[in-house]
């Protein structure tokens, strides 16, 4: 898992790269995902990093048939790209980014699965489309946590305790994850990131970086996403900030909270 495209360029096509070589040790994929699961997701862009550098004493070209899944967040064109390269190898790659990682139910979502996994896979279709329904995914997130954000601090602010508000929300029209499973009002809910200052979860920088993604894809395929557009525009201004940036992208909250 890589924070952006060049990253993964640079993994797969870079001089040290995996289509030049690939680390000779056994039952490296196991490993990979038992620590996806047990949320070190921190620790696998270091772990990549050591098994390049393992490779250049112990290597051996890559062989036809690899199966590379990657479940970085990345320009769809970026996936396309990698695919084409491994092609060239006689090799699958699998753009995989997972969703539900913050509250440790992961789920991974997959182009092609039907040719390549038996079951608990979401299939997209083509190369690339893991990437698209993952970046639509976070927009709206991004979206519906601001949403929440905002109408929380108004209620709150208008006299409303925070727990009455997010239980009238939630068994109302207004019910969404953001509300229900990962209120960004410290104290609503317990045991999440938000009420645990902002520490842990999902960045706001990765939430900005995202909503980047969003909107190079709206420019491309000329969609209209004002909302998006909008919410990439707060996070941002999250992003920029050392006091917001590595928060929890639900601090969208504290930050609403203090403006005037």
């Amino acid at each position: 898992m890589l924070p952006s495209s060049p990253h993964v360029r640079k993994a797969y096509g870079g001089e040290d790269g995996l289509l030049k070589y690939v680390p000779n040790v056994p039952n490296l994929l196991p490993v990979i995902f038992e620590l996806l699961f047990k949320k070190l997701i921190n620790n696998l862009f270091l772990l990549l990093s050591q098994l390049i550098e393992f490779s250049r004493n112990n290597c051996r070209e890559m062989q036809p048939d690899t199966l590379c899944i990657d479940s970085s967040t990345i320009d769809q064109t970026a996936s396309i790209e990698v695919a084409d390269w491994c092609k060239t190898k006689q090799s699958t790659y699998v753009d995989a980014p997972v969703s539900g990682g913050v509250t440790g139910t992961v789920q991974c979502l997959f182009p092609n699965g039907n040719e390549l996994f038996a079951s608990h896979e979401v299939n997209c279709g083509e190369v690339g489309a893991g990437q698209a329904a993952k970046i639509c995914n976070n927009m709206l997130l991004a979206i519906e946590m601001a949403g929440v954000a905002e109408t929380m601090n108004l209620g709150i602010k208008m006299g409303l305790d925070p727990k009455i508000l997010a239980g009238i929300i939630n068994t109302s029209s207004g019910r969404c994850w953001s509300s229900d499973t990962y209120n960004p009002v410290p104290g609503v809910i317990e045991g999440i990131p938000p009420s645990n200052g902002y520490q842990g979860g999902f960045g706001s920088a990765l939430m900005a970086k995202d909503l980047s993604l969003a909107q190079n894809a709206a420019t491309t395929t000329q969609s209209p996403t004002p909302l998006g557009s909008l919410a990439h525009q707060i996070y941002r201004l999250l992003a920029q900030d050392p006091k917001y940036s590595n928060k929890d992208f639900g601090i969208v909250y504290q930050f609403l909270k203090e403006q005037k």
